[in-house]
């Protein structure tokens, strides 16, 4: 079976050139190839030739210069990780969610060129985060958990039925990384005082999770927890002391994308470390 690429989307901006370098990391660590795509739409702009070369549109030459300098900073990054590129004609949003299909995961910066100032996230890494068929990883945080030298991943441990592709792809990294694999799940205590005693629950639930991936992944190491509180809030503390967060989703199908709430929001807006979504797909 063909091993699928990690795919990049690349628009020149600083976040970009910085999921760049992240993404040549994570290639190296899961021995993947690493695949460079930037969306351009320049046929529309064929009237409008560079004063370079007259035969070619600035826009074609423009989405080729994008390219070429994010290919050069991969291979000037880590020269054995394989690097391809392409250059595809249609709207950022469409060519990531496309490329989703195909891809070991998507990686995108934070924020791209076309983000209005004064946002935290931009409008495309929003939106392939929320509707991808596969795990996207946003690149936003401080430097050392852009550097990934806490060396520990944080699964934020969801109901089954929402995080079990989530936990895998959790255990996954852990193992490629060699790093703990802090799996917490947070908890509310009701206002009406009930029988049942909630921290157990969240320890059971907890429990269920990681007891099948554990067995497929023998030698991570697992720190589980469980923490009163918010779970956007949990995780966003906790996001300081990690390289990367990783939380699940539910997509239902016949619905527009993901039913994204507080806790993705939250993160993919303040964490302090890269963001993995990953889908659960019914």
């Amino acid at each position: 079976m063909e091993e699928l690429p990690l795919v990049a989307g690349v628009d020149g901006s600083p976040g970009s050139l910085q999921a760049v370098d992240w993404a040549v990391d994570e290639a190296r660590r899961h021995s993947r190839e690493l695949r460079l795509v930037h969306a351009s739409l320049w046929e529309r702009y064929e009237g409008v030739v560079s004063s370079d070369d007259p035969d070619r549109p600035s826009e074609q030459t423009a989405a080729e210069e994008v390219v070429a300098t994010a290919v050069e900073r991969a291979r000037r990054r880590d020269p054995g990780v394989r690097v391809s590129s392409d250059v595809i004609p249609d709207e950022a949003t469409h060519v990531l969610l496309g490329e989703a299909h195909r891809a070991f995961a998507v990686v995108t910066g934070a924020r791209g060129r076309g983000g209005l100032a004064g946002l935290l996230l931009g409008s495309v890494a929003l939106t392939v985060a929320a509707r991808a068929h596969g795990p996207v990883i946003v690149v936003r945080g401080d430097k050392a958990g852009l550097a990934g030298t806490h060396e520990r991943i944080l699964l934020g441990a969801a109901d089954p039925e929402i995080a079990r592709e989530a936990t895998r792809f959790a255990f996954r990294e852990a193992e490629a990384r060699g790093c703990v694999l802090d799996v917490v799940r947070a908890w509310r205590r009701p206002a009406r005082p009930a029988a049942e005693d909630h921290d157990e629950r969240a320890s059971a639930l907890l429990d269920a999770l990681v007891h099948e991936a554990t067995a497929d992944h023998p030698d991570v190491r697992v720190r589980s927890a469980t923490v009163e509180g918010p779970a956007r809030t949990v995780l966003l503390d906790r996001s300081a002391a990690a390289d990367l967060v990783i939380i699940g989703t539910r997509q239902r199908s016949g619905r527009f994308g993901l039913q994204f709430g507080r806790v993705g929001h939250t993160l993919l807006h303040h964490a302090h470390c890269p963001v993995a979504v990953v889908p659960q797909l019914e």
